[in-house]
């Protein structure tokens, strides 16, 4: 069985989109697949309730706790190791991440960005897309590099951006289809890598 560990530091919606499509579609029976741990940089971030909820072991890493990024991602890794992961997903986890640990995970790091990238990396995605005129965003899910938000692209979703639009309601248009998005480009990664 292959495990997936996911990353999270709030409310974890689109990893709770990714467990209940791994339920839904019988990733265990499709894809030899599981959500075997979620990890969180915050012990009050909401998703890891949604996670014991649903079996799957939880942890805290308290990036607080550290005095460097080295450090604390040396623990993080640490931790997931235990899972023996074979895909590690970003979902929501707001933590810059050193080279270190990407090439530790290189090619079975992912990451969901709520942008059309290469378009607006980093963060304030749906203001700047606003600023610019955009008549399109969207989210891209792509594998993580040491450079920020620019790793091979898997997969993307697009959206209309509407004269009324504000950063919420655009941010709440585009989240709907990350909650699709993510799922789906995971399934079409494990199945077409084996991983």
């Amino acid at each position: 069985m292959k495990n997936i560990v996911i990353l999270i530091s709030g409310g974890g919606s689109n990893m709770a989109a990714i467990v209940r499509a791994a339920q839904a579609r019988d990733w265990r029976g499709r894809c030899a697949a599981q959500v075997a741990a979620v990890v969180s940089n915050r012990a009050d971030a909401g998703g890891l309730d949604f996670a014991r909820q649903n079996g799957i072991a939880t942890e805290v890493v308290d990036h607080k706790r550290f005095e460097s990024r080295e450090a604390f991602d040396a623990e993080l890794a640490a931790v997931i190791d235990r899972h023996q992961p074979a895909l590690v997903v970003l979902a929501g986890f707001m933590r810059i991440l050193t080279p270190g640990f990407v090439s530790r995970y290189a090619g079975r790091l992912l990451n969901i960005h709520p942008s059309l990238l290469p378009a607006f990396p980093g963060l304030h995605t749906h203001r700047r897309a606003l600023e610019e005129g955009c008549r399109f965003a969207g989210a891209t899910v792509h594998q993580v590099t040491a450079e920020l938000d620019h790793g091979p692209i898997l997969d993307q979703a697009v959206v209309p951006v509407l004269p009324e639009d504000t950063e919420q309601t655009l941010a709440a248009r585009v989240l709907t289809q990350e909650h699709q998005l993510y799922p789906r480009a995971i399934e079409a990664f494990l199945r077409r890598t084996g991983a």
